[in-house]
Protein backbone atom coordinates (compact mmCIF):
# COMPACT_ATOMS: atom_id res chain seq x y z
CA UNK A 1 0.00 0.00 0.00
CA UNK A 2 1.26 3.66 -0.80
CA UNK A 3 1.63 5.97 1.70
CA UNK A 4 0.21 9.01 -0.09
CA UNK A 5 -2.01 8.37 -3.41
CA UNK A 6 -2.68 10.73 -5.84
CA UNK A 7 -6.84 11.77 -6.19
CA UNK A 8 -5.85 15.27 -8.95
CA UNK A 9 -7.54 13.19 -11.68
CA UNK A 10 -10.07 11.10 -10.19
CA UNK A 11 -13.66 11.40 -11.22
CA UNK A 12 -17.21 10.73 -9.59
CA UNK A 13 -18.89 7.54 -9.38
CA UNK A 14 -21.32 7.23 -12.25
CA UNK A 15 -23.71 4.75 -10.71
CA UNK A 16 -23.91 6.53 -6.97
CA UNK A 17 -27.42 7.85 -8.03
CA UNK A 18 -28.35 4.31 -8.39
CA UNK A 19 -27.08 2.95 -5.07
CA UNK A 20 -30.19 1.96 -3.13
CA UNK A 21 -31.06 3.21 0.08
CA UNK A 22 -32.49 0.73 2.65
CA UNK A 23 -35.91 1.72 4.33
CA UNK A 24 -38.73 0.05 6.97
CA UNK A 25 -41.62 -1.04 4.74
CA UNK A 26 -44.13 -2.79 6.77
CA UNK A 27 -46.15 -5.35 4.12
CA UNK A 28 -48.77 -8.10 5.24
CA UNK A 29 -47.66 -11.75 4.85
CA UNK A 30 -49.75 -12.58 1.80
CA UNK A 31 -47.79 -10.08 -0.44
CA UNK A 32 -44.74 -11.30 1.02
CA UNK A 33 -45.46 -15.06 0.16
CA UNK A 34 -46.68 -13.83 -3.43
CA UNK A 35 -43.15 -12.45 -3.75
CA UNK A 36 -41.29 -14.82 -2.40
CA UNK A 37 -43.04 -17.37 -4.49
CA UNK A 38 -42.40 -15.92 -7.81
CA UNK A 39 -38.67 -15.62 -6.09
CA UNK A 40 -38.08 -19.11 -5.73
CA UNK A 41 -39.86 -19.66 -9.46
CA UNK A 42 -37.13 -17.29 -11.23
CA UNK A 43 -34.49 -17.01 -9.05
CA UNK A 44 -34.79 -13.76 -7.86
CA UNK A 45 -34.47 -12.60 -4.44
CA UNK A 46 -37.59 -11.45 -3.47
CA UNK A 47 -36.82 -7.82 -1.90
CA UNK A 48 -34.92 -7.53 -5.28
CA UNK A 49 -38.26 -8.59 -7.12
CA UNK A 50 -40.31 -6.19 -5.17
CA UNK A 51 -37.54 -3.25 -5.92
CA UNK A 52 -38.02 -4.15 -9.38
CA UNK A 53 -41.48 -4.61 -9.88
CA UNK A 54 -41.80 -0.84 -7.85
CA UNK A 55 -39.54 1.09 -10.31
CA UNK A 56 -41.52 -0.50 -13.33
CA UNK A 57 -44.60 0.42 -11.35
CA UNK A 58 -42.82 4.02 -11.15
CA UNK A 59 -41.28 3.96 -15.04
CA UNK A 60 -44.94 3.63 -16.13
CA UNK A 61 -46.23 5.94 -14.06
CA UNK A 62 -49.01 3.55 -13.27
CA UNK A 63 -51.28 5.26 -10.06
CA UNK A 64 -53.40 3.27 -7.79
CA UNK A 65 -57.19 3.38 -8.25
CA UNK A 66 -58.59 2.89 -5.08
CA UNK A 67 -62.46 3.35 -4.73
CA UNK A 68 -63.72 2.87 -0.72
CA UNK A 69 -66.83 0.63 -0.87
Amino acid sequence: MRKEYDFTNARKNPYAAQLKKQITIRLDEDSIGYFKGISAQVGIPYQSLINLYLRDCATQQRTLDLRWK
